[in-house]
């Protein structure tokens, strides 16, 4: 029986970023998102979410927005080993700016029409080369409920983690504009040419280096 391993796509996302994922010999299993609360923080979300994972001591693997779930589910779950690609490990990893907006609260001013718009600065931000790359970040915007991306945006500028557990592995690219890896403390791994999605577009890489981290377990 293969071993599984809980995957967390990014804000708004779902398993189509981990699309062209292949893990040896392991299950993935797609944690799904549910409607936040009002005024929920990632910790308390993230404990509602942790109620999908029913394998102990897991292997949690989160991108993005759901790599910071994946490290608050981790306080409350004792993990095997939590796997971040392009995310934050604690409130340091993310730009000065960002939490400027949750400070000031600038963030709320912009409409979420602009959010969920591609554009061809939206693709430049994520990395996104192709058309089959560039469709599929337009899709995701367009699917994302917007109460949901209004919640996480104002959670993301507000989180306050500052405790890294010692199970987490993170994999970051050397060309991501929505974290930039000058913010990022430490890394274990970097992908040269990696942008935010990389987990898609630079998937031959993550998967030499996610396969050459399960060996170890």
């Amino acid at each position: 029986m293969k071993k599984s391993i809980y995957l967390i796509s990014g804000l708004g996302a779902d398993e189509r970023v981990f699309e062209h994922l292949n893990l040896d010999n392991y299950e993935p299993k797609f944690v799904q998102w549910i409607a936040p609360k009002s005024e929920e923080t990632i910790k308390e979300y993230a404990t509602r979410l942790s109620q999908q994972i029913e394998t102990k001591k897991p292997i949690i693997l989160g991108v993005s927005f759901g790599g910071m779930i994946a490290v608050e589910i981790a306080k409350k779950i004792d993990c095997e080993q939590v796997i971040l690609i392009s995310s934050a490990k604690t409130k340091n990893d993310i730009p000065i700016l960002y939490q400027l907006f949750g400070k000031t609260k600038l963030h709320k001013l912009v409409p979420t029409t602009v959010l969920k718009c591609a554009n061809i600065l939206t693709y430049w931000f994520f990395g996104m080369e192709t058309t089959t790359e560039k469709k599929l970040l337009k899709s995701i915007l367009i699917d994302t409920d917007p109460t949901f991306l209004r919640w996480a945006i104002n959670a993301i500028v507000k989180w306050d983690n500052q405790d890294i557990n010692n199970k987490i592995i993170h994999i970051h690219g050397q060309k991501d504009r929505i974290l930039p890896i000058s913010n990022v403390r430490h890394t274990d791994f970097t992908v040269q040419d990696g942008g935010h999605l990389m987990i898609y577009n630079r998937a031959k890489n993550i998967n030499k280096i996610l396969n050459d981290i399960l060996k170890i377990q």
